[in-house]
């Protein structure tokens, strides 16, 4: 719809969380110290695996992406929010608004075909061992990272894209954090309808896609993993499994809660909002090291090395 004699917003003012000063304080130091904890774990881990030659496999090269895309959906966010409390402006321009939802939904989409690529990892490596290498080859890996970030990124513009067609001729306050769809949506001066439904479509899509073959993969690890007779292995293949199944817990239930419904604002959102795009990111680093006995023992290892390097130059 053709909105006349109406100018054009050419920027926004992010509420964030709170009007109140000192909580604002207490915002700022808690997102300070988790986006620094979720730089120096995601980082950690991606230095572990690129430097130990033991980690150089399909698993682990997924699990070192998974921490990159981590890093990535979480800096969309955070740094402008602890930048814009230090230079105390609330302002964002139209054209950084609208960059920060399609890198937001990028990453978030690419992040959702990565977690449902490694549940295909861990369908192959149990139900199919013999074959796992031969399956799961370098070429393979590389292939399907690249099949994710298309997805990533037809996902993002496809969020984008209906948002930046609607006209913004004012009020200019998104009563969030950051820039979203839904928020974006209660602020236009036409209707919505076209772009809430091409953005519940296109969530949908992908939830749909990434949910089946999650539930399949699994169905099949499971089926496979009642059927070995030593208790050890049964242990040892639930290990390798329950980590993935937390993170996509983690990051599943409040995406679907976000998008899977029309634009309308509950009292909640902000604070699922903060668990998936700084929460998870965070955790997830301790929930794959935590249960991954050959990541901790190539962390100190990587320590060990960094010890005797500074006890050699200070000698």
């Amino acid at each position: 719809m053709e909105v006349k004699n109406e100018t054009r917003v050419t920027q926004f003012i992010l509420l964030g969380l709170s009007d109140n000063p000192d909580l604002q304080i207490i915002f700022f130091l808690l997102f300070l110290v988790m986006y620094l904890l979720t730089v120096a774990g995601n980082l950690l881990i991606m230095i572990t695996i690129y430097v130990d030659c033991q980690l150089h496999s399909p698993m682990y090269f997924f699990l070192s992406h998974l921490s990159f895309l981590d890093l990535s959906f979480s800096t969309v966010t955070v740094p402008n929010f602890l930048v814009n409390f230090l230079l105390q402006s609330k302002i964002i321009s139209f054209s950084g608004c609208i960059a920060q939802v399609f890198f937001l939904h990028f990453f978030g989409g690419t992040e959702c075909l990565h977690l449902t690529l490694m549940a295909y990892d861990r369908y192959v490596a149990i139900c199919n061992p013999l074959r796992y290498t031969t399956i799961m080859n370098k070429r393979v890996c590389v292939l399907l990272i690249l099949c994710t970030l298309v997805g990533g990124l037809m996902h993002g513009c496809g969020q984008v894209f209906p948002v930046f067609q609607l006209p913004f001729c004012g009020p200019n306050e998104i009563d969030h954090f950051f820039c979203d769809t839904h928020p974006l949506s209660l602020l236009a001066c036409s209707r919505t309808f076209i772009s809430d439904t091409a953005d519940m479509i296109n969530t949908g899509a992908i939830s749909i896609f990434s949910s089946s073959v999650l539930f399949v993969s699994y169905a099949y690890i499971i089926s496979t993993i009642l059927k070995i007779r030593s208790a050890e292995g049964k242990k040892k293949a639930f290990s390798t499994c329950a980590s993935h199944l937390a993170v996509v817990t983690l990051f599943f239930g409040p995406v679907l809660f976000t998008y899977m419904r029309p634009p309308v604002i509950f009292a909640a959102d902000k604070l699922i909002s903060v668990f998936f795009a700084i929460v998870t990111p965070l955790l997830n680093p301790f929930i794959y090291t935590l249960r991954n006995e050959e990541v901790k023992k190539s962390m100190k290892k990587l320590g060990g090395r960094k010890v005797s390097f500074l006890h050699v130059n200070t000698n």
